[in-house]
Formats: C-alpha cells, structure tokens, sequence
C-alpha cells in the first residue's frame, strides 16, 4: 500500500479529495501560493498528468504539519462545491486536531527559498560559516554571472503572473496606477521630522518611476527616501520597482535586493551584510565570498530597497556586526557597499539619524482626479459599471475625496462593484459616507457567498488586535487557528509569505493585506465582542500625532484604529455591530456612546496641528452634529499647520467641522504640501477670518481654485499667499475675486515673482477695498515706469499712507476711511472727488523709493506729483541715478513737499559741483536741521526739523531703536551716518569732547569719519586710538595731513588687532595721507544709508567681514631693519588675511633679510609686495630663497631690482606649483649656477621667467646644462638676454638630454625671444622653432647634426634664418635618423623668386623619403616632410602643393604633359591670386577641376586644354573669376566636347562672346548628367538664353541654375520658362540683377509653379512689381526654403499676397523683401514657420504702426529692420518681446529714428533674459555720451559704424 494512504488512513476520502481538486486547479495553485509562497509550482510538475500533480501538491500540503493541513480542508469547504457527506467526512477526518492521522513523512530540509521572491529552491550555505575557496577571477565572474541571472529568475518567476503587492483581490491583480511623485527642494532633517524648514515639494512635472534613480548624475544622492502616508502605495510601489527590474528595464542595476522591516524586525541576531544578502534573501549557489565581492566591485549597479524604515524598532549595534538598522546605517553612510542605491520608503515623521542630509526625498502624494478615473477604468471591465462609477464619484465629493488616497480608491472601487448591480443610481455612495462605512461595505464584499460568518470575523479582529497592541504585522500558523486563516483567506483578509530568520531557518507567514485593514478589523473586535469591556475600548481611543516619534518602545502601528472606532460609533453603523454581537444591541450603544464621551474630552483640550485634523477624522466619523459643534467651538482662534502634509480630504474634514463654529478662526498653513484643488474644500466656509498660505506648490491652479472659494468666506479679513508660483493667469483669477471680498484687511502677495502688468492689476483693486490696510507686494520684480504709476496711486488714493520701495521690498499701508463701503462704491471715480482731496491735505504720506534706477527726468515727474499731493512724512530715494541735476531739483522742493522728517538722497551720483547747488537751494529752507554730505561716502541726508507737539513719535522710536540693540549682536550695524570734519583745526584736547558728542549717535550705526586737515599730531593718534572702541564699529577715519611722526603711523597697526571693523590701513609718510577704512563691500551697502527696520544686512556684512582681506599700504617710509621688526611685531597679532604692501626709495639687503625672517611669523599673510623700492643685486637669491624656505610662498614675482612680490598660500590651501620671475634683474653667467641650485629645492616649479638679464651666450649655456636639475614642468622663458646663434645651436645640442621639452622657439630678431615649453613627463614629439638667426655656412653641419641626434623633436621651423637654397639643400642632405617622420618647414624671401623645378630639386636632396611638398609663393614658404628609413618612392602616395605659383609658359607645358601622362590624376586646382596661378597634382583619377582667380597666357590655355581633353571622366570644372583671352576662352569651350559626365559646371566672370556661346551650347546639349550650371556675369543676353535655353532641355538632372548679372529680359525669360517645366529635379534658380519687367515676371512665375522641388528663388533687383508677386503667390513651391526678391518693385499688396501664401510654410528659412516700399501694408504671419531664421526688410519705409504686427509674427527671427522709419514707439514694440526671441542672435535697427529713450527701453528689454547678442543703433538721434551711458548699462548695444561685436550667426 502506498506510503501516504497509510498515513491518511482512508483511501477512498483521499481518492475522492484527489478528484474533487483536479476538476479546479487553478484554485489549487491559488491555495498552494497562498500556504505555501516558496514552491515552484509549474517548473517540475508540468509533465505529469492532473491527478498526479493534485497528489503531489496535496503531499506537500500535508507535510507541512497539521496546522497548514488544517486551514486548507476548511478551504476547501468553505470555497468550493463539496458534496455534503464528502466535507463531514473531511471536516471529520482532517479538519480538527486530535493527534489522529498526522504525517509521520519527514520535512524535506533542503528547501530555502528567499523570503521576498518564492518559487525557486537552491541548496542554501552561510556565508558566514563556509571556508573561501581560492578561485581564479574567470570562475568567480561566472559565479557572480549566474547568481545575478539567479536573481532576476526569482523575480521574474515572482511577478511574472501579477502585478506587486501582496494580498490583493484577483480582480485587482493588473490594476496599477502610478500615484503622483514631487521631489522635496528641502534638505532632510531627521531628528526636527521629515525635512529641515519648510516642507517644500517641487511644483509642476511629476516624477516617473524611471526619474527616481538618475544615474546619469554621478555627484547626485545616493540614498532616495520615499515618503507617503498610510496608503499611498509604498509598498506596492517598491514591488513594482521589482517587477520593473526583473522585466529588464531598470538595466543601470545587475542586483536588486528588496527587505520589509517588517520582516526584518523579527530577527534578533547580529549580521554581517553578506548574511543580509545571502542567508536572509537568496543564496548563491557556490563561494558567497565570491559573489560579495563582485557585488563590492560593482556596487554602483546594486540596488537595496527597505520597506517600512517608520517600523523599524532595534537599536543601533557595535562597530561589527549589528541589527538590521545597523547595516542600513552603513549603507547609507557608504561606509558598507560604498557606492551602492539605497531607496527607503516611511510614512513621514522622525526618521533615523543615520539617513544623510543629501538623502533624495521623493513624496507620494496619492491619486489625483486623472488618476482616480484612470483607476476607475482599469478596475472596472465592463463599461456599464465603468460609467456607473464614475458617475456616482461624481456626484459625491466626499467619496471623491476618499479615493486620493490608492488604499481607499481601492476599497472604494472593490465596494462599488459590489453594491452598483443591485441598487439605484445615487444610492451605492449613499451607504459610503465614511471611511468606516467603506471598510465595512468592502467586508461585506469579499465574502464570496453573501454570507458573513460573525465568530470568524470577530475572533480574526481579537487576532489583529493583538497585533496591533504588541507591534506585530506578521503572524504565524501557531498565532491563527486554520478555521480563521481559510476564513481570511476565502474573504481576501490575509495574504501569505515565507518568512526566513536565517540559514535553514523559515516559516510560513500570515499578514493582513494592509495595516488599515488590520485597525478595522481590531475595531470590529473592539466594538463588538463581549470580550472587550467599555474601559478597555475607550483607551484606545487616542490622538495621534502624524509624526512617528523614534523613543518609542515598540511600533504604533494604531493610526487609524481610534478613526475607526469613531466611525464605528455613528448610529448608522449599529445594526452591522448587533449582528456581530449576535443581537446585544444595549452593548453595543454602550461601546458607542463611551466612544463619543472620549471625544468630546478630546475636542476641549489644545492640541497641536497634526492632532486637531486627526480629531476632525473622528469626529466627522461619527456623524454626530453635536460633537461637531463642541469641536468646533473648542479650536483656538490662531490655528497653525505648520511643516506636515495636508490632503484636500484633511480640508474638506476640517471645513465640515468648521461649520459648526460661530466664533471666527485664522488658518496659517506654512510649509504644507497642499495640491491645486485643495482650496476648494474651504468653500463656503464662513468662520475663516485670517488665511494664509506659503508654500512654492501653489500654482496657477491653486490660485484658480482659490479664488472660487474667496468670495465664499464672508468674514475673510486678511488672506497670505506668499513663495508661490503663481503666474499672471493665477493672478487674474483672484484680482477677479478680490472685490467680491470688500470686508478683507490685509493681502499679501509677497515673493511670487509677479510682472509689472500684474502687480499694477493687483493694485487697480485697492478703491474696492474699502476696509484694506495693508497691501504686500514684495519680492516682485517692478520696473520704475510701474514704480512711478504705483506712486501716483499712494498720491492720488485717499487711503494709502506710505509706500515703500526697496529692491524686492513693495508694501502699501492705508488708512480705511471713515465712509462706508456702500459710500465708496457709489463715489468709484476717486482721482476726482472732493473727499478725496480733503483727505489728501489731512493725511501724511511716506514715500520710501530705494534704489530703484530713478533718473533725473523721473524726478522731475516724482516733483510735480508729490506737489499735488497730502503731507509728506518722509522721502527717502537713496540708492537712485537721480546726479547732480536731480538733487539740485529734489532740494529746491524740499520746503515745497511738506516733508516733515527726512529727504534722503544718498548714492545718487552728487559731484562736488552738485554740492554748491545743493547747498545754495536748501539756504532758503528753515526746515532743515541736518545735512550731510560725504563725497566719499555718497552721502546725502536732509534732516527736517519737527513741531513740539510731534516729537513724541520719534522718542518712541529712539526707545524702540535702544531695546533692539540690547537684542542685537553689537557686530551688526543698523544703520550708517557720515560726519566728516575736514580742515578744522581740530587738536588732541578735542578728542574727548567731540567723541563723547559722536558716542550719542553710535546706537543708530555706524559712522564715517574724516577728521583729514586737522592737527591732531602724535598725542591725538594716540589719544583716539583709545578712544575709538568706545566709538563703536566705525566704517572708515581718515587722519590725513595731521602731522604724525613715523613711530606714531607705525604705532596706528595695532588698531587692526583692536578695531574688529578695520580691513584697510593706507599711509603714506611724507604726504601724510593716512586712511583707515573697513570692508568696501560694507562700505558700499552702507552708502544707501539703510534704515534701522531692515537689519538684514548686517549678518551679511559680518560674513564679509570674515573673508575680506585685511591690507596695510605703507609708502614713503624709511624701511630700516628696527622699523620692520617693528612693523612685524604689531603685524602678528592682526587677524588674517593680511597683504602688505611696503614702498620706500632703497631697502637694504639687510632690511629685506629682516623683512623675509619675519614672514615665517606671519601665517596670516597672503601678500607681500615692494613696489617702486630699490634692491640690491644679491635681492634676486633672497627672493628665490623663500621659495624652499618657506613653503607658504606659491610665487615670487620680481620684475626688476624696484618691483617684488610674494604670493601667499592661505593655511587651508593645499602645497601646489610655484613660479618664479626674475626680470630686469642684471643676471649674467656668474649668477646662474647659483640661482639654478637655489630653483632645484623647489618640489614643483611651474614656471621661470628670467627674461631681460644679462646671461648671454655663455650664461645661457650654463643654465641649459643645468636645466635638466631644475624641476620645472611649465615654460622658461629666456627672451632678451643678447643671445647668438650658439645659443639656437646649442638648444638644438642639448634637446636629447632634455626629456621632458615639449616646444621650444627661439626668435634672435627684433623679438629676441627665446621660450622652452615642459610637460611634467617625457614627450615624444617636439617642435623647434628658429627665427631671424642668421646662419652662416659653417653654422648648417652643426645644425644638422643636432637635428640627427634630436631623434625626438618632429618639426623644425626655420624663419628667415638666410638659409639659401644651397644650404638647405646640404641641410637636407646632412639629417639623418634611423626612422620616424620628420618635418622640416622653411620661410625665406627667396621661396617667392625660385623656380619651382629648382625647389623640387632641393626637396631631392634630402637623405629621407620625401613624403609630401608643400610650396607657397605668397608665404615665401617651402614645407618638406621626410620620412627614415629612406624608401623608393611611391609617386602614388606624393602631394605636391603648389599654391599662389607663377606658372609661366615652360610650366603650363609642365602641367599639361602632366595631364596627358596621368591618365588617372583625380584633382588638378589652380589657387587663387594676384596676376597668378597655382596647381595641385594628386596621382589619382582627375574628377574635379578648379582653375580660379588666374590670369595664364594664350600658350599656357591651349596646353591646359590638351590636357582637359584626355581627362574622359571629368565630373567637375570650375574656371569661375579668370581672364582669358578670346582665343583661349574658344579652346577650352571645345575642350568641353564629349565631357557627358560632367555633372557640375562653374564659368561665372567669364567673357563668352557669340561664337564661345555657340560652342558652350553644343557641349551642354550632350551634358545629361549635368547638376549645377552657373553662368553668372557671363553677358548672355536675350539671344544667348534663347540658345542656353535649348541646349538645357536634355539636361533633365539640373538642380541648380545661376544666369545672374546678364542682361537677360522678357525675351529670354520667355524661351527660359518655356524649358523649365521639364526639369523636374530643380532646386535653385537665380536670374537676380537681371532686366526682366513684369510682363516677363509672370510668364516665369507661371512656369515656376511647375517646378514642384523648387527650394530656392533669386529674383531680386528686376522690375518685377506687384503682378509678378501675385502670380507667384497663387502657388508658390511646397519645399521653398529661401525667397530672395529684394528690390523687385514691390509694393504693399504684392508684399501682403506673399506673405499670405508663404503664412504656414514649414520648410521656409529666408526671406528677401528689402528695398522695397512696404508703407501701408503690414506683414503678418498667423501660422507658425518653424524653420524661418532670418528675413531682411532693410530699407522698406516700416513705420511704428506697421512694426507692431511684426513683432507679434516675428519673435523668433526678426533681424534686419535698418533703413527705415522706425521710433520709440517701435523700440517698445520690439522690447517686449526681446525676451521671446530664443533663436535670435542680432537684430539690426541702423539708420532709424530711435532716440535714447528707445535705445534704453531695448536696454531693459535685453536685460528680461533675451539671448540676442547684439542691437545695432548706428546712425539714430541718439547723443554720444548716452549712447556712451546706454553702452555701459547695456554692453549689448552697439552704436558703432563697425560691428564691434564677433560676427553673431543671423537667425538660428
């Protein structure tokens, strides 16, 4: 009897089982992937038949032990169709356990399959335990090969039948839809939560799956962590990157590993990656050291994803092996598997410290309205049902809501297809009003036959709350009772896996399909079990915070249980809880009710933003009204969301809440991710008053959403909308709602990169907001024309009290009037109302207008309009470009303007002259009680005095400034003030006085000082320098002419020591000019004289403050070795960096020892210099001693015996190359071996310059012997030392013992140069190069034999060396090498003169095979390329090049021999030039022909001739642009005969009279093949074409044809266009400068019509009017890409019909309408033209009107405009859409009538961001000197005659 029927027990029951599974199999390989997740189902058992797989797979069922054994027989009659004496039987025999018929048939031990991909079984070995086998690299390779193809079967054989995601119902199984993908812009902070500062997420494109690992970017992250909350799909997103690498399409990763914390929590032993890898996912199936290696090796192509890092729970382990976070801490450190992609999903919260800052953070941010549809139509097959959904999400919003979350879509779905077939249409949603409500009605669907089993439900909900209460999401067989796991299993509640804890160690696991699931399941137990009292249910009734907080003991896995318990205790839930709790109704309303006391206690406690949305979750649950209201009263009136995410559905529960509020309410949420529709949930919410939001997700559509739900918020009082990106279409939405809001306070639109239009919109409302109070438009860029319009509505609108403009700053504040709203609207017209102009005289306006480019002409408008205007508090236009003419005008209207406070005019360009003005104008103004003014400084403040009764408001303010700087670090300055008190007398008794008078103004800021022209000698110095600390920080003193003494200057360095804001310190002695300043970029920021309400730059004055070197200037100074030691002791207490920079008439050589002992000392000196100081001769060796003796020293620049200096390495440099220059020094040969010896301690010497001594040739001798001991790896330059040509020689001499030359040139003319070049490593191939070095006869053997030696040097040139061609002959001779090329270029005045036989026979001579020839007369150069060993020569493989060669008679005879002989030559050209004519012979096949630009005798053609006539093959001949005679131009017609290959054909300039006509004629009749015929300037005539015209009609291949410049007229034309119908394959034609008049114009345009290739048109400068124009409109060519017809006499409405029939053209590049009168009519393009680049109307009369529509058409290609009528007008046409131009490089706008104000509005347009290179002005009205200003601004415009610009490309 069989082995397993003795087990059972029962044949014929286990018989019949067999036959009942074999009928369904595919519900057995269900249950068997369900129990048993590891097994291969179809790879073994294909070939058996059905009975005998069902009897093998039931075998392995029952081995697995009772408890698995259990659980499938109560499947097996819960699920199918059992005979009911046949599931006694089973229930009976198997379905219980008591110890009868349990296997006795061991396990199978050698099954390990991974416990994240099942279905393949390997023999498994700990690599921690197996001994490593020494293999060669070939094995281990193949090893690693097979495991990775091991890897990816796995995974193939995992997901190749389902898409990833445990657990989900079969109808879900190929439903996948990418949830939306934002990368964060924040840094990551783990321990502040899931990102440091604001929760930004980047707006618009979403990222793909493929985008999450960017492999293309090296320097990227390298760790991604993807953040969603419970939901969202993260799980099933990494499954899907599984599945996606296992299809092959993630191919930047050979391995992809995937862990579950979940999972990994179970294992609590120590582990080393490799077991990770190995022991835990899959093994290798040999040598795992092997394979780790490789992975080690190749751990940028390795893939670990970690799923759930929120759950794990172990603490770090030691430095060895550690947990599971432990080797995830290291991975991502890249301290293990550096190199590696680690991607870690988490719900957002605290994260583990061990995740970089750096770390990618990606945000899955659910479903939105497309996707949701998208999802609805995959879930849905049938299109009933598809619409039937889609129709009741429609009409629900709260459903709706629901399913932007892919967990509830999901189970929205699943609960839709099941109640849609049996009811109504609106009636489904109805019973899913709730989250509870859809969980209950989606368990109410998964059981398969109606019927809910209620013991089996609540008893799985006591298994999942035990889960939940112990952190666990994973349970095993001995956690679920089989009747439970069939039932879990039958109803979709649980999903199957293979757990593995370690080698030989594995499980099957059970785990609920989502974690949401197990909380409602735990709810159900929770509320309806007799078990579970009321105390035990109400502590579950908890607030969670949406962070996961790290001190945590276990995991929280109970996020949403106390929501389902709210939900569970809605009324309407009470029948579904009384059938669970089998009718004990009262049990169940008592659990209710004890759930709604909780949270009521709840609602009245403070709760932070996270809690007070979960507690709107349970209580919008509930459905209980008056739970609401004592929610919603409870809210405090500030309610922050602050820095976590927020879904439209959190709103929509929030603003249901809120319904039930009476009492108003300000949301702020700052940093939340919020998508476009969210606004739309507050709608109709009426308690909001004060609402804001700040977030750079807020775009277009959210401002859209926005603005629909404004005006339903009717106690709405401030609204915030600030670091958005909404654009001019989002605006305009809610500038449209604005004035439905008249109740609103406050608006701010601050940081939202508005436009100029835009913000002027925003502020067109300000008169429909009666009650607004403050308006914020900073951080938008304004131009200042819209800065003058926003500045006459502060004047002119009664409400508006200051206007403040200050770079990115732009507020209004306003005053509501005391009218009504009702009031206001029925007087709208306020510029011309009385009230208006009563308030105008009652208020005060403050008018803050800060560097904001105002000009003087914008002055004088700024004057007239604040003339008309209220009172002035302060006028503050520091930072403008207002110069002396404007300053002048603002101070003589100072006692015009009632300002009561200040007029600032600092930084506006005031000269000395513009002072006398200023001050003449405010003599008059008894106002005044402060003035300053520092040139220096550009200082301009006018203080006004006050009345008593308004001196309050300044004390508080005085009170206000003095607690702010007690606040305040003492380092950052508030404000500036200028005092500068030159030449007056002040003395060193004054001191104390006048500093206690400047220490009362030290609290408002900084100070500049000037106390220049005084007498305070060295008892003052001394005295301030004790004073000045009490002065506060000071920006710069100036104490020159104060007769100070030298111990007393010296004395002033310790002030950088003491004075933290002293950068630079000037002295010069005998001048006494001494100047104290602090950093000039503070300088310059304080110049604008910033107010103290905006200290923000002083934190950036104090970063500058640490980088700015510090500099101490010291001239005319006697510098003796005390004074230095002096000057270095005070120095070494100064903080660093510091540059000295010394000058005196003579330092010693014992100063500079003393001055270069001290610099050791110094670390903190960056650079040293002694500048126009005489040195001694032995300076140069000091000098080049610091080079070694001090490693800080980079370079020593010493360019004479009175110019030195050093250059510094910063202590955090590192070492690196140094330079040393040494000229004008006076060095000969005496003192090079020294220097040398000196240079060679230098590690890594870069360059040496010892140009301009005196080394001569003896001294240069000397310093190339010793060259090779100098380590320098970049150039020596020895130019200007009175070299010979012993020196050149000896260079050539001494090459072979120079390695590492790479060039050198010696030039002994007027130049006298004399460079060497290195590399730091041996080069190969050098190059020389002599000049001007007179060689005599005896110097060329000497030469040659350097040559010879030099085996290494390639190329020699040789420049007017008077070399004759004897010697260069002998040279030749004499070089000699064993191989390689060499190249010998020579340049003399005699290679003009030579004949070219007596140059070939020098080349002769030469001892190597001569490879190539090159001769140029113009030039004078001969260029001759050997090769060794010398060869018999291929006169195949020769090119002789002669170039710009005379060619006489005796030559041309040459040639043509030549010609006759090579019968295969390929090429002969002929170069262009001056009365000459050069050739080029190649021995190949002669195809092309070129004979240009020459001038060659009668004898010389008729040879030329006799050579073209044996060239049979000749494709090409080109004799454009010569002078032939009449004889010779007949000889080479007739040459023509019989050359049927000719394809192209070029006689452009040349004379062809009748008879050279008539045999042109007949040669072209036999040219079939003839492509290209340019005939251009040839003379031809009416008659000429009429024969051209003939001998054309065979030439059916022609594509281009050139009869330009010939007096061609409606004749010819005639009998041309009658030919040019039958060749079909033109392409260009040209007949431009022709006589043909209209009547000729349109019989060729009906011919060209025909010509359906036709890409290119010429006709311009012919008479061809506007009826040549129409008739080429009515069908112009479909492949027209160039259209030439500049003067044409075209008019308007022929310009206007082309333009029409060109509108659309997509291969049309060019266009040609210059010269032409186009007054009236207006090109305009309505379609696009993609490929048009460039289009010329020079000249065509365009006018400012006719420019408009151009400009609309043209964006892209718009560039010749010169010569026309265009003004300013049509310079703001084209300045607006400058920045559109993206192609554009050149616009072209000469000689038109643009003025300045144009050429400035250009300006501004190029500086929006255009790429245009260069707008040429020449020839405007524009004045010189502001072309010169406009020039400067904008380098970009050029008002030259000449195009000082590089040539831009035209177009594209």
């Amino acid at each position: 009897m069989d082995p397993i029927d003795l087990q059972l027990g029962n044949k014929n029951l286990w018989s019949c089982l067999v036959r009942l599974l074999s009928k369904d199999p595919e519900w057995l390989n269900a249950k068997m992937k369900f129990f048993l997740p590891n097994t291969d189902l179809d790879s073994r058992n294909e070939t058996l038949d059905p009975e005998q797989r069902v009897i093998l797979q039931l075998n392995k069922l029952h081995v697995q032990g009772s408890a698995t054994w259990q659980s499938f027989i109560h499947c097996v009659c819960m699920q199918l169709e059992v005979p009911l004496e046949l599931e006694v039987l089973l229930l009976s025999t198997f379905g219980c356990d008591d110890g009868k018929g349990r296997s006795q048939i061991p396990r199978p031990g050698s099954s390990t399959p991974s416990f994240a991909f099942s279905g393949l079984k390997r023999p498994h070995q700990s690599c921690g335990s197996s001994p490593r086998r020494k293999q060669c690299r070939k094995q281990q390779l193949e090893l690693a090969k097979k495991y990775l193809q091991l890897l990816r079967t796995s995974a193939q054989q995992r997901y190749g039948s389902r898409i990833p995601g445990s657990g989900q119902p079969h109808a879900l199984h190929q439903v996948y839809v990418p949830p939306i993908l934002r990368r964060a812009t924040a840094s990551l902070d783990t321990q502040e939560g899931a990102i440091m500062g604001d929760l930004k997420v980047e707006d618009g494109t979403d990222v793909s799956i493929s985008d999450l690992f960017n492999t293309r970017v090296n320097k990227g992250p390298r760790v991604t962590v993807l953040l969603g909350k419970a939901g969202m799909g993260k799980t099933t997103l990494a499954h899907r990157l599984c599945q996606k690498w296992a299809e092959g399409h993630l191919d930047c990763f050979q391995a992809l590993f995937l862990f579950e914390f979940r999972q990994l929590n179970l294992i609590t032993r120590f582990l080393t990656l490799s077991q990770l890898l190995f022991d835990l996912y899959l093994s290798p199936e040999s040598d795992p050291d092997a394979v780790f290696q490789y992975l080690e090796k190749n751990a940028d192509q390795v893939l670990l994803i970690f799923d759930g890092l929120d759950e794990a729970l172990q603490p770090m382990g030691p430095d060895g092996p550690g947990s599971v976070l432990t080797l995830f801490s290291r991975l991502c450190r890249g301290t293990l598997l550096p190199g590696c992609r680690v991607m870690a999903t988490s719900r957002p919260g605290k994260l583990p410290a061990c995740l970089p800052a750096e770390a990618a953070t990606v945000y899955m941010l659910g479903f939105d309205g497309p996707r949701v549809e998208e999802y609805v139509n995959h879930f849905f097959s049938a299109q009933p049902l598809q619409e039937g959904a889609l129709a009741e999400l429609q009409t629900n919003g709260r459903l709706r809501s629901l399913c932007a979350v892919p967990a509830l879509c999901q189970v929205a779905c699943l609960c839709l297809h099941h109640l849609l077939p049996d009811h109504a249409p609106g009636q489904s949603v109805a019973l899913l009003p709730t989250m509870t409500q859809l969980y209950m009605q989606m368990v109410l669907a998964l059981s398969p036959r109606g019927h809910l089993p209620t013991t089996s439900l609540l008893d799985l909900g006591e298994v999942a709350l035990r889960g939940l209460e112990t952190g666990k999401v994973i349970f095993y067989a001995k956690d679920i009772a089989p009747p439970l796991i069939a039932f879990g299993a039958t109803h979709s509640l649980l999903t199957s896996f293979c757990v593995r804890t370690g080698p030989g160690h594995q499980q099957t696991g059970y785990a609920f399909t989502h974690v949401s699931l197990q909380e409602f399941l735990a709810a159900l137990h929770l509320m309806a079990s007799p078990k579970v009292d009321k105390d035990t249910l109400t502590q579950h009734v908890t607030l969670h915070s949406r962070w996961v907080q790290r001190t945590k003991a276990r995991l929280d896995l109970s996020d949403h249980l106390p929501t389902f318990l709210a939900g569970l205790a809605s009324c309407t839930c009470r029948p579904f809880l009384s059938h669970l709790a089998q009718g004990n109704e009262d049990c169940v309303g008592t659990k209710q009710a004890a759930v709604v006391q909780v949270l009521k206690k709840l609602a009245t406690r403070k709760l932070t933003g996270p809690k007070v949305v979960e507690l709107c979750h349970c209580v919008n649950e509930t459905q209980e009204p008056e739970l609401a209201s004592l929610t919603a009263q409870s809210l405090p009136y500030q309610l922050p969301f602050h820095n976590f995410p927020l879904t439209c559905t959190d709103l929509a529960t929030l603003t249901n809440i809120l319904e039930h509020r009476e009492a108003p309410i300000h949301l702020d949420f700052d940093g939340c991710p919020l998508e476009p529709h969210c606004p739309e949930a507050l709608v109709g919410c009426g308690q909001i008053e004060n609402l804001s939001f700040k977030s750079r997700k807020c775009g277009d559509a959210f401002a859209e959403a926005l603005s629909r739900s404004l005006p339903t918020m009717g106690r709405l009082q401030m609204l915030g909308l600030a670091g958005s990106k909404i654009t001019a279409r989002g605006i305009s939405h809610l500038v449209k709602a604005l004035p439905l809001c008249p109740q609103l306070e406050e608006v701010s639109f601050r940081d939202n990169q508005l436009s100029d239009q835009v913000v002027l919109n925003i502020v067109e409302v300000l008169p429909h907001l009666p009650r607004l109070r403050k308006l914020d438009l900073s951080g938008n860029s304004v131009c200042v024309s819209t800065l003058l319009c926003l500045a006459r509505v502060a004047v002119t609108c009664p409400t508006i009290r200051t206007l403040q403009a200050r770079k990115a700053d732009l507020i209004f504040l306003l005053s509501p009037p005391t009218e009504t709203t009702a009031e206001l609207q029925r007087a709208p017209d306020l510029q011309e109302s009385d009230g208006q102009r009563k308030g105008a005289q009652s208020r005060s306006l403050t008018l803050r207008l800060q560097k904001c480019q105002l000009q003087v002409h914008d002055a004088e408008t700024l004057i007239a309009l604040l003339q008309e205007g209220p009172h002035l508090e302060e006028v503050d236009l520091s930072g403008n470009q207002l110069e002396d003419e404007g300053c002048r005008l603002m101070a003589e209207a100072a006692s015009q303007l009632h300002i009561a406070r200040k007029l600032d005019l600092s930084d506006n360009g005031l000269s000395l002259a513009g002072v006398h003005c200023v001050l003449r104008a405010v003599s008059a103004c008894w106002t005044l009680a402060e003035l300053h003014i520092s040139l220096r400084h550009k200082t301009v403040v006018f203080m006004f005095a006050q009345e008593p009764e308004e001196q309050e408001g300044p004390q508080e303010r005085a009170a206000f400034l003095d607690s702010l700087m007690l606040q305040m670090p003492s380092e950052l300055p508030l404000s500036s003030r200028r005092m500068r008190l030159t030449h007056c007398g002040l003395q060193a008794k004054h001191l104390e006085q006048l500093c206690k008078a400047l220490g009362g103004s030290c609290h408002l800021g900084h100070l500049h000082l000037d106390f220049s022209g005084n007498a305070l000698g060295d008892e003052g110095a001394t005295r301030l320098a004790q004073l000045l600390p009490g002065l506060g920080a000071l920006q710069s003193l100036n104490l020159s002419e104060n007769g100070l003494s030298l111990d007393a200057v010296l004395g002033l360095a310790r002030c950088f020591s003491t004075l933290q804001w002293l950068f630079h310190l000037d002295i010069s002695f005998e001048s006494q000019h001494i100047l104290l300043r602090g950093d000039k970029t503070g300088r310059d920021i304080w110049a604008t004289g910033s107010s103290p309400d905006f200290p923000a730059g002083a934190e950036f004055l104090g970063f500058r403050r640490r980088c700015i070197p510090r500099s101490l200037r010291l001239s005319e100074c006697p510098l003796e070795p005390p004074s230095l030691t002096h000057l270095c002791a005070t120095l070494k207490e100064c903080p660093g960096p510091l540059e000295l920079q010394l000058s005196c008439e003579f330092l010693s050589d014992q100063s500079l020892e003393t001055l270069l002992d001290c610099l050791p000392r110094l670390p903190q000196l960056s650079l040293l210099q002694l500048n126009q100081t005489g040195l001694s001769p032995k300076s140069p060796f000091l000098l080049a001693n610091t080079l070694s003796l001090c490693p800080r020293v980079k370079k020593v620049d010493l360019r004479s015996l009175h110019h030195a200096t050093l250059h510094f390495r910063s202590n955090e440099e590192q070492e690196g190359v140094c330079c040393g220059r040494f000229t004008g020094c006076s060095l000969s040969q005496e003192h090079v071996e020294s220097l040398c010896r000196l240079l060679s301690k230098c590690k890594d010497l870069s360059q040496v310059d010892l140009s301009a001594n005196l080394l001569g040739d003896s001294g240069l001798r000397c310093l190339l012997e010793c060259l090779p001991q100098v380590p320098i790896s970049g150039s020596l330059d020895l130019s200007h030392n009175s070299v010979s040509q012993e020196s050149a020689l000896y260079l050539v001499e001494t090459l072979p013992s120079c390695p590492r030359v790479r060039e050198a040139s010696v030039n002994l003319g007027s130049e006298q140069s004399f460079r060497i070049h290195f590399s730091k490593e041996d080069q190969a191939g050098k190059t020389l190069r002599l000049s001007e070095c007179s060689f005599r006869p005896e110097h060329v053997s000497r030469l040659a034999t350097g040559l010879s030696q030099s085996l290494q040097l390639t190329e020699l040139t040789l420049t007017q060396c008077c070399l004759d061609q004897e010697q260069l002959a002998i040279l030749l001779s004499l070089v000699g090498r064993p191989a390689g090329l060499f190249s010998l270029r020579v340049q003399e005045p005699w290679a003009d003169r030579a004949g070219i036989l007596s140059l070939l026979e020098v080349c002769a001579q030469a001892s190597g095979s001569v490879t190539e020839i090159s001769i140029s007369k113009t030039q004078q150069q001969l260029c001759v390329q050997l090769e060794f060993p010398r060869q018999e020569e291929n006169p195949e493989a020769v090119a002789l090049r002669l170039a710009h060669c005379d060619l006489g008679t005796h030559h041309s005879l040459l040639v043509g021999q030549l010609m006759e002989t090579c019968a295969r030559l390929q090429q002969l050209r002929s170069a262009p030039g001056n009365s000459t004519q050069g050739s080029r012979l190649t021995c190949c096949p002669l195809t092309p022909t070129r004979l240009t630009s020459s001038c060659v005798s009668t004898e010389g053609l008729a040879h030329l001739a006799s050579g073209l006539g044996h060239c049979h093959h000749l494709e090409e001949l080109d004799l454009s642009n010569n002078q032939f005679d009449e004889e010779g131009t007949k000889a080479l017609m007739r040459a023509l005969e019989g050359k049927w290959m000719l394809k192209r054909l070029d006689l452009g300039h040349l004379l062809l009279n009748s008879s050279a006509l008539t045999l042109l004629t007949h040669g072209l009749s036999h040219m079939t093949r003839l492509q290209s015929l340019r005939l251009k300037r040839n003379s031809i005539g009416d008659v000429g074409c009429c024969h051209l015209s003939e001998a054309l009609r065979a030439a059916t291949s022609l594509e281009e044809l050139d009869l330009s410049h010939n007096q061609i007229g409606d004749a010819g034309v005639q009998h041309l266009a009658t030919i040019l119908p039958g060749l079909p394959e033109l392409r260009k034609i040209d007949l431009s400068v022709n006589s043909i008049s209209p009547a000729g114009g349109m019989q060729l345009a009906e011919s060209l019509i025909l010509c359906r290739h036709l890409e290119e048109l010429m006709l311009g400068c012919n008479a061809l009017g506007d009826p040549t124009a129409l008739g080429l409109a009515r069908e112009l060519p479909q492949h027209l890409r160039v259209l030439h017809l500049p003067f044409s006499h075209l008019g308007p409405g022929g310009a206007l019909s082309l333009t029409q029939a060109l509108d659309g053209s997509p291969h049309l590049e060019e266009i040609s309408l210059a010269e032409n009168n186009l007054a009236g009519g207006v090109l305009h393009f309505c379609k696009e033209l993609p490929l048009l680049r460039q289009i010329d109307l020079v000249s065509c009369k365009i006018d400012n009107q006719t420019i408009k529509l151009l400009t609309s058409s043209f964006t892209r290609f718009l560039s010749w405009l010169s010569w026309n009528l265009l003004g300013d007008e049509a310079a703001a046409e084209l300045a607006q859409v400058l920045p559109q131009m993206g192609r554009l490089k050149r616009v072209d706008l000469e000689k038109n009538q643009i003025t300045a104000f144009g050429a400035w509005l250009l300006a501004e347009g190029l500086a929006q961001g255009s790429s245009i290179q260069v707008i040429r002005l020449w020839n405007n009205p524009i004045p010189c000197d502001m072309a010169q200003r406009l020039k400067s601004q904008e380098p970009r415009l050029d008002f030259a005659f000449f195009d000082n610009q590089s040539q831009a490309p035209w177009g594209t």
